[in-house]
């Protein structure tokens, strides 16, 4: 299925994990945490930005790994930590003077049901909590799983509309 989506879209805001990652966690003898990242989604963030889109993430949890994305791309909008989405989704709207129809929202879990529901284009990768399936009205779910190439697919879904 191809996703729908309009030219009134102005800003992509991603949960990370589950969405850039496959949801697993890596953790050495060390408690060192590592997650696994596709090129494919990293190249997807830097064709958003050079094609014009605002990029955020607002992220559950905290992580040395947004702070990358922040600095290789200079995004701003960049939230770990946190626990209220649609809170944090709703404020980076605010600023930007965005309304519902600008901004395209993916997220993978429960977590992400009050952002998901402030957007018109609500997206989830194919390894969807099958909860949102049921409570988030107009979800689309992409044909690559999280951390596989979902990002790329909505990426080259908005660029080539």
């Amino acid at each position: 299925m191809t996703l729908k989506l309009s030219k009134n879209i102005k800003m992509v805001v991603s949960d990370f994990d589950g969405v850039f990652t496959d949801g697993s966690v890596y953790i050495s003898e060390k408690n060192e945490v590592q997650k696994k990242l596709n090129f494919k989604d990293i190249m997807a963030v830097a064709l958003l930005i050079k094609n014009g889109y605002n990029f955020a993430i607002i992220s559950g949890e905290e992580s040395n790994i947004l702070n990358y994305f922040k600095e290789k791309f200079n995004i701003s909008e960049i939230h770990g930590g946190i626990r209220q989405k649609g809170i944090v989704l709703e404020d980076i709207m605010q600023k930007y003077g965005y309304k519902k129809e600008n901004v395209l929202y993916i997220g993978d879990d429960i977590n992400d049901i009050p952002a998901m529901e402030l957007v018109e284009y609500p997206i989830a990768p194919k390894n969807v909590n099958p909860i949102l399936k049921i409570k988030v009205k107009n979800l689309q779910i992409t044909q690559s799983f999280g951390g596989d190439g979902a990002i790329r697919e909505i990426c080259d879904a908005l660029i080539n509309k």
